[in-house]
């Protein structure tokens, strides 16, 4: 079981990494100030952790087990993705305003940057928290 502190230096890592990236890729991407899509990035962010709390939850409730199947995991990844798109959608449009359409492409990009970086993230956060738990055992 992970301690509130593993989780906590987690998710700030998470987070910090991944604006660092994506903030200024979206930016020279889309033409829009480094500002302004910093601001959207940072809120975006804000929304993902705060959604990932609740979405997480309900689907706990749900599936009320830790072994979920493939299936079961890959619906509460979509379930979590889509529902942060549909929540965001308007925003995006509004913050940079551009039309509904350019807002979903912008977010299904931040959306598909993070699956990735979500995967990498976590192997790598992983392999040295138990190299770290490793050398603990043998002090």
């Amino acid at each position: 079981m992970r301690s509130w502190k593993e989780r906590l230096t987690h998710t700030v890592l998470f987070e910090t990494g991944g604006l660092i990236m994506v903030t200024p890729l979206a930016s020279w991407l889309t033409g829009h100030g480094l500002g302004e899509i910093g601001v959207l990035a940072v809120g975006l962010a804000t929304a993902a952790m705060l959604w990932n709390l609740v979405w997480n939850r309900v689907f706990d409730i749900w599936v009320p087990t830790r072994q979920r199947s493939l299936l079961q995991r890959a619906a509460q990844a979509f379930g979590f993705e889509l529902g942060l798109l549909i929540m965001t959608l308007p925003v995006v449009a509004w913050w940079l305003s551009i039309g509904l359409v350019e807002a979903f492409w912008l977010d299904f990009g931040f959306m598909v940057f993070f699956l990735v970086y979500a995967m990498i993230f976590n192997m790598l956060f992983d392999y040295i928290m138990r190299q770290r738990l490793a050398r603990g055992k043998n002090r």
